[in-house]
This record gives C-alpha cells, sequence and structure tokens, in this order.
C-alpha cells in the first residue's frame, strides 16, 4: 500500500476532504462582499447558521458544495447506523444521522455539514488518542525480536526469529534482542529485563540462569538453549495477556452499556416530544445532537486502556477492567512467608545433636536421608547440606509420609526416621524417658524465636536432634507494607505454615499487622474467608500452589515474579512479572487512580450533557455548537485519562535510586563504554 492509498484510507481523510468543501462553500459566498474575514472571529460559529442557511427557492453552487461537505462526513457515519440498526443496536451514529438528514431536508445545509464535519474530526481524534493509550501494548510488541543467530552444523546461522527451533543452542551478542525463552548454557552478560519486569537496571547472567524472549543485551556473550519460542515464549504471553486485558469490560463501563442503550432511545423521544410540542424541527434535531453519550461511553474504556497499558509497562499485568476495578477496593493483603516476604532460597542453619550416640554429621545424614523423598521447599537446604559435608543420601526412601503442618515420615535403611515439630512426636508416640523430646522442643522453641525454622529428627523412636533453616528477609519487605498501608490498604496480613515463634520474628521486622501460622492450606483459605466476612476486599499473595485454595477464595490473587510461568500470567488476577515487592502497593495504587479518573471522566460527561440541554431550552445553543462543545468534552475525557500513562515513579522511589549513585553512575559508565566499542 503506498502513500496515497494510506491516507485515503487514514482516520483523517474524510474530515480533511469535508473541511475543504466547507471552505470553498464559505469561499463562494462571502468572497466577493469582503466579509470573509467573519470567519476568522468567534461570533462566526454563533451567527455562521444565519450565513449558511439555504433561501427557499435558491439553490447556489455554495450551497453544492455545502452538501457535499455534509455527505463526504456524513457517509460512513450513516452506514455504521444502519448496520447497527440491522443488529437492532441504536447508537451514537443514529442520532447524528438523523440530525444531519433532517437539517438538509428544512435546508439548513451548514448545521448538517458542521455537525457530520465536527463529528468526524472527533472520531479521528478519538482513535488517535486511543491508539496512543495503547501504546504501551505497541511497545511490547515492538520489543518482539525479528531475527536470531543460531549455530546450525557449527556454524552461526542467522534465521526468523519464529524459525528457531526447539532445543537450539541461540547466540546472544552485545546490544542484541533474545529472540527465545531459554536457559543459559554458556557465557555471562547482563540483559535490560524492563520490557518483561519493568525493572531498568540490567541483571546479570551466567550459565543456567533463565532468559526471555524480549530482553536485550547490555555486554557481554551468552549462549542460550532455546525452551521456548514463537507464541510460547513470556513475551507473547504477556502481550496476549495485555489484549485481552484492554478488551475486557470493567462493571461500571457494562453498566454505562446497559445505561446507553436505554438513553439513546430516549433522547430520540426527548426530541420527538420536543418537536411535536414546540413545532421546531431544528430544536428537536438540536436536541439529538446535544444528547449524544459520546464522551460518556468512551469515558470508562479510555481509562482502562490507559491504566492497563502504563501497568504492563512497569511488569504489572492486570486481567481486565473488572479485576482493576476490584484492586482498586482492596483494604487487606494477605502474604504467605516463604517467597514473599522472604527471599525463598532458606539455608541451613544449625545442626543440635541431642543423644550422645550420633554426632553432628549423624544427625544432618538422617535428616537429609528422610528429606530425600519430600517435596517440601525447607528440604533442599538440608540435602543441599548434606550434600557439601559428603553425607547425601544415596538413592531414594522407602515409604514417605507426609503429615500436613507437622513434618514428614519416612522409612530409612528399614527404620523409622521423623522429622518435622512436636506435635508430629506427639502424633507417634515418641516418649522415650530420656527427656529428649522436651529438650527438643525447647531448643526448637528457641530457634524459632530467632527466626529460623527448626524440624525436630527422631531415628526408630529415640530423638536425635534438631536441625534447623532460615530464609533471608527481603530488604524491600518493610517497605512494601508501609506502601501498602499508604496506598488505603488497612491491613496486612501474614498466613504461613511456619510456627508462631519464626512467624513473629518475622512479622516484627516487617511490620506486618496480623500474623496466623502454622497453618494448612485449608486454614489459609478460611483465614481469608474470615477477612471478607469482616467487610475486606481481600487480595491474596501466594506461590500458586499449596496457597491455591486462598488464592481462589480471595477477591484479587496475585502472583509474584510470575515471568517465565505460563499458568501465573494466564490464571492469575494480577501478575507481577518481577520479583519486586514494590510491585505489589505500585499496582493498588495505579487502580485506584484508574478508577478516580473512570468517575471523573463520567461527571465530566454528564455534566457537559446537561449544561447543553439547558442550553438549548434556554436558547443560543445551536446544533453545529453543541457538537463543538460535545467533541470538546470527549477530547477532555480522553486527554484526563492519558494522565495516567505518566509515570506514577514515588518520592520514595526516586530516594531509593539516588541512596544508590555508584550503581547509576557504573551503569552510564557500561552505557558509554558499549557506545564506544559499537
Amino acid at each position: 500500500m503506498n502513500r496515497l492509498q494510506k491516507w485515503v484510507h487514514g482516520n483523517w481523510s474524510v474530515p480533511i476532504v469535508s473541511g475543504v468543501l466547507i471552505v470553498i462553500s464559505f469561499g463562494l459566498q462571502h468572497i466577493a462582499g469582503g466579509t470573509w474575514n467573519t470567519v476568522l472571529s468567534p461570533q462566526w460559529w454563533l451567527d455562521a447558521g444565519a450565513h449558511a442557511t439555504h433561501s427557499a427557492g435558491v439553490f447556489t453552487l455554495a450551497d453544492a458544495f455545502m452538501i457535499a461537505g455534509a455527505v463526504v462526513a456524513g457517509y460512513n457515519i450513516v452506514v455504521k447506523a444502519i448496520n447497527a440498526l440491522m443488529t437492532k443496536h441504536i447508537g451514537i451514529d443514529l442520532l447524528v444521522s438523523i440530525a444531519a438528514i433532517g437539517a438538509v431536508i428544512i435546508g439548513n445545509f451548514w448545521e448538517a455539514a458542521a455537525v457530520t464535519f465536527l463529528f468526524a474530526v472527533g472520531h479521528a481524534l478519538e482513535a488517535a488518542t486511543m491508539n496512543k493509550t495503547r501504546s504501551a501494548l505497541a511497545e511490547l510488541v515492538a520489543v518482539a525480536p525479528d531475527t536470531a543467530v543460531v549455530m546450525r552444523e557449527g556454524e552461526q546461522q542467522e534465521v526468523p526469529a519464529h524459525l528457531v527451533k526447539l532445543g537450539e543452542i541461540v547466540l546472544v551478542k552485545n546490544g542484541a534482542k533474545v529472540p527465545v525463552d531459554g536457559q543459559v548454557v554458556a557465557g555471562t552478560g547482563a540483559l535490560d529485563e524492563a520490557s518483561i519486569t519493568g525493572e531498568s537496571i540490567p541483571v546479570e547472567k551466567s550459565k543456567t540462569d533463565q532468559v526471555f524472549a524480549g530482553t536485550i543485551s547490555r555486554g557481554g556473550f551468552l549462549q542460550v538453549l532455546a525452551t521456548g519460542i514463537g507464541a510460547d515464549t513470556t513475551l507473547a504471553r504477556i502481550i496476549h495477556r495485555v489484549e485481552e486485558a484492554q478488551d475486557a469490560k470493567a462493571k461500571t463501563q457494562a453498566f454505562i452499556d446497559r445505561f446507553s442503550t436505554w438513553y439513546t432511545p430516549a433522547v430520540m423521544v426527548l426530541a420527538l416530544v420536543a418537536g411535536l410540542i414546540t413545532q421546531d424541527v431544528v430544536l428537536a434535531l438540536t436536541l439529538l445532537v446535544i444528547g449524544c453519550p459520546g464522551a460518556l461511553v468512551i469515558s470508562i474504556p479510555v481509562a482502562i486502556v490507559a491504566g492497563i497499558g502504563r501497568s504492563a509497562r512497569n511488569g504489572i499485568l492486570i486481567k481486565g477492567g473488572e479485576y482493576l476495578e476490584t484492586a482498586a477496593k482492596i483494604s487487606a493483603v494477605a502474604v504467605d512467608k516463604t517467597g514473599t516476604l522472604t527471599e525463598g532460597r532458606p539455608q541451613l542453619t544449625d545442626v543440635l545433636v541431642l543423644d550422645p550416640a550420633y554426632d553432628r554429621t549423624e544427625v544432618l545424614r538422617w535428616a537429609a536421608a528422610a528429606e530425600a523423598g519430600s517435596e517440601h521447599p525447607l528440604a533442599r537446604p538440608i540435602l543441599d547440606s548434606a550434600k557439601e559435608e559428603g553425607v547425601g543420601p544415596e538413592g531414594i526412601p522407602g515409604a514417605v509420609t507426609p503429615v500436613p503442618g507437622k513434618g514428614i515420615v519416612s522409612d530409612v535403611e528399614g527404620r523409622q526416621v521423623l522429622i518435622g515439630n512436636a506435635p508430629l512426636l506427639v502424633e507417634y508416640g515418641i516418649t522415650d524417658g530420656s527427656g529428649a523430646p522436651e529438650r527438643a522442643a525447647e531448643a526448637a522453641e528457641q530457634l524459632a524465636a530467632q527466626g529460623k525454622t527448626p524440624m525436630i529428627v527422631a531415628v526408630g523412636g529415640t530423638v536425635i536432634g534438631v536441625v534447623a533453616v532460615a530464609d533471608k528477609i527481603r530488604e524491600d519487605a518493610p517497605e512494601m507494607v508501609k506502601r501498602l498501608h499508604e496506598a488505603g490498604v488497612e491491613k496486612v496480613v501474614m498466613l504461613t505454615g511456619d510456627t508462631r515463634l519464626v512467624a513473629e520474628a518475622i512479622g516484627s521486622k516487617t511490620g506486618i499487622d496480623e500474623i496466623h501460622a502454622s497453618m494448612l492450606p485449608e486454614d489459609k483459605l478460611d483465614a481469608v474467608a474470615e477477612l471478607q466476612k469482616q467487610g475486606h476486599t481481600v487480595a491474596m499473595v501466594g506461590d500458586g500452589v499449596n496457597d491455591a485454595p486462598a488464592l481462589a477464595t480471595a477477591n484479587i490473587g496475585v502472583a509474584m515474579g510470575a515471568a517465565g510461568s505460563a499458568v501465573a500470567v494466564e490464571t492469575a488476577d494480577i501478575a507481577l512479572m518481577g520479583d519486586n515487592l514494590l510491585k505489589l502497593p505500585e499496582s493498588i495504587s495505579v487502580a485506584k487512580r484508574t478508577v478516580s479518573v473512570m468517575r471523573q471522566n463520567i461527571a465530566i460527561a454528564l455534566v457537559t450533557v446537561v449544561l447543553l440541554l439547558a442550553g438549548v431550552f434556554a436558547g443560543g445553543v445551536t446544533m453545529s455548537i453543541g457538537m463543538l462543545v460535545h467533541e470538546g468534552s470527549v477530547l477532555v475525557v480522553i486527554a484526563n485519562a492519558m494522565r495516567l500513562m505518566r509515570n506514577a515513579q514515588d518520592a520514595t522511589a526516586i530516594a531509593k535510586e539516588l541512596r544508590a549513585p555508584s550503581r547509576a553512575a557504573q551503569a552510564d559508565t557500561d552505557s558509554a563504554t558499549e557506545k564506544t566499542n559499537t
């Protein structure tokens, strides 16, 4: 398609051609009489009808151009109105069509041309600004890589990105876009993951690290094993989710749609009644134009598109308008401890020996042997430490019986091994008479008070020791809790399966309002339901596995670190692509701002219609003036929504960046070096 064809099919071709025809009409009427300068006066809009109204019995060339201008601008409007009627829908296009055709019939060619021209201009501006509000989606599409360098037959080959095959080795050089999701198999480098997580600081990557399509190399050289290609990449899933979310309707939008379905026919009835009572056809046609609910209809979707687009640009995926509205009402946030408030990478901290027949190494060996068949996240640090000390389990244990909320029971070398808390010992009748269970419980309590998770180890009915692991609290966890309160959240609650002492130690350091410990998955569900009974709108942040029941029950389910997780991106109500906890309060703040803009837009639209209707009955507001003001209100509504596209970075975040000048300076230095090398 050449440039002329693009222009003809563009948004501005119709209003431009129509405007030229209208100008020619006025030129034919006024140039000869020397009154052309009146067009430049504001008063011209008020009395243009008097200048251009057709005189009965006289049809001039100027009238022909004015009608042509109305036809050019009004053709698509009439077609849309007819198509809508065929689907039994009465919309704004029908109101404008009737008003314009009626104006032509009564000889008011100027009003017909002005109404259709202004409506066409408004439609073009609306389309242009709506495209701008969708710029975040366009940016996501733009970062999708076009080509990839792969190793085939021992040689580097550049191929289209969509032709990369699973299992191929992809080379990522400095400045290049990563074309696939994959795992680094060799090399080191720094990747800008802003398009995925919203974080501006490049992330260092080395062997075994995960990388995502659409991220950009800021230095180094990586060899990546392709594990996700084409539509199966994280970037493709994000684009798909944002497309669906921006088109999904909020409850308020659904209400406005139903309202406009009845409102538009009501305006037509009002215009008909007013015309019959006053015997004034112009008044009736003017009411049709004034009553157009255009600003009202667009007030919600433009805000939703802008809000969701702004969030996506910052690495926050919101499932749709309905969830955006609900997120704005969140008054309680329930969070899991492990992986949310903590880093999710626990380390073995203590091995206490309680039976003189065993030493530290043997206690660790039996604990690791029992945990070899466990899926619990705390099993990994025990197994890793045992391996490092040369006592890692060989093979797998026999029968493994998990005891929810208490621990596990394993069959190791023909002996029953228990590893868990004191209630597990009670359940299995471990009372060896030596006082070891009591001493183990006391030691476990002391460790828990330090924020560690203790596990008592018993072999063959005898308590032999206690092992403890600890997970480091995230640096931004206290700041997250603070910002949630600033965003209007009344209560931040911790729901954890860990012991109360451990939970309280974490809670006191992070500023959590309420702590629920030693919870089973169903207990977390009950806790969320109880918060809802108290009148709270609840958001649940969890890993989507053990917390699945609670996530399903909460008003909003939030997935942390969803990058690379297809399930989290597709199912979570809000997916935070990175592990930055501060994105959680940011998502709530964006939702509140968006809902606030929606309400402002509705108020602007309704006040405009009321004032124009009053102006019509009071006199002085013509069809052309009414349409001009009406289209102006549409643009005000859109401009108001566009404010959401501004970066919502607050003073606290800025201060945090200022506290790390060395990192910023290093980034600038690296950037300059890269440019020099390039």
